[in-house]
């Protein structure tokens, strides 16, 4: 009698458990461990499909890859994979507008390609493998996110007055964005100041940069060698004139007056917005938001985004006066307008 219930439960086993421990087994393996990567071809809608472009990697080499390739890898590596799918969405959008426009125009550092993976040049650019390997367990849902983000907003350009816009974008602002004229000194009709609803749930949000008084002098007699900074250093700093946005847009340091952008640059500040106090031979900067605050706050658009607001008017919001379209590659013109949710 043991023999029968014994070989009854073996014949179970073989029957019913173990093909569900198999089953088990191979789903559990296509759960990307934090050692793994699973490399997924990025999202290819019909638009995006037959639209090539020409890409300078690191290496020196030039690849053809399609718009939808080339997207997932920078928005992959511009924007966190953990933001909303719209404010992704939106991400995607100014990255192929961003594209675009180097294809229309063309760029003297790479004349040889369209674009490059150089983020001081064109804009920055990852693998998926190393991408993938970036998010660990986390991968699998974030390149999915990613996905949605490229082909759900298929050929969608921004465009103003028929042509694809300057697509500038940049981390978190300092509850508002400032005019392109007061950084770089051309006045862009879409790219004005407008207010900008991140805060304090934005990593670093307020940073401080300590110097001392040799290491301010030594870096503004470099650039400015006409300033004069003799004397106490209370005395080296004049009016500061701030910025539509609250920031700096110039201060006068020994008496030359500098932008808030090339100050930022010389002491290596996050942003222009920025208060400064000295004491005890030290300057102190006291920085809100980062980067160079014209255009798309990232932080914002996923604030709106987190509100309800949809990847068009956040676009529609940061880029005064646009149009979306999609954009049809073989052609010159623009196909129908993007409706508006």
């Amino acid at each position: 009698m043991k023999q029968v219930v014994a070989v009854a439960l073996l014949l179970l086993f073989l029957l019913f458990l173990l093909p569900f421990l198999l089953l088990r087994g191979s789903e559990a393996e296509e759960v990307l461990p934090i050692d793994r990567t699973v490399a997924t071809p990025a999202p290819n809608g019909p638009v995006d499909s037959a639209w090539t472009l020409r890409v300078l990697r690191e290496d020196g080499t030039v690849e053809t890859m399609t718009m939808g390739d080339y997207l997932w890898s920078v928005v992959a590596a511009e924007m966190p994979a953990s933001f909303e799918v719209e404010a992704l969405k939106a991400q995607a959008v100014a990255a192929r507008t961003y594209a675009l426009r180097k294809m229309t125009y063309g760029s003297a550092n790479h004349p040889e390609a369209d674009v490059c993976t150089d983020h001081t040049c064109c804009q920055a650019f990852i693998s998926p493998e190393s991408a993938q390997a970036n998010w660990g367990a986390d991968a699998q849902v974030y390149t999915a996110r990613i996905q949605n983000a490229v082909a759900g907003t298929d050929g969608v350009v921004a465009l103003y007055d028929g042509q694809p816009i300057d697509a500038v974008f940049f981390s978190s602002a300092a509850g508002q964005t400032v005019d392109a004229v007061e950084v770089w000194g051309n006045s862009v009709p879409y790219l004005t100041g407008v207010e900008s609803p991140e805060g304090e749930e934005v990593p670093n949000y307020h940073t401080t940069v300590t110097l001392t008084a040799e290491e301010v002098k030594t870096a503004v007699l470099e650039a400015h060698p006409e300033a004069d900074l003799s004397g106490d250093p209370s005395g080296w700093l004049g009016e500061i004139t701030p910025n539509s946005a609250g920031g700096v847009e110039s201060i006068v340091v020994g008496g030359v007056t500098l932008s808030g952008a090339e100050l930022r640059t010389l002491f290596g500040l996050r942003s222009t917005s920025f208060t400064v106090t000295q004491e005890d031979g030290q300057f102190t900067f006291s920085v809100t938001g980062y980067g160079h605050g014209v255009g798309m706050s990232q932080y914002g658009a996923n604030a709106m985004a987190k509100e309800g607001s949809t990847y068009e008017e956040i676009l529609k919001w940061y880029y005064t006066g646009i149009d979306l379209e999609v954009w049809t590659p073989a052609e010159e013109t623009v196909s129908t307008p993007v409706p508006t949710a």
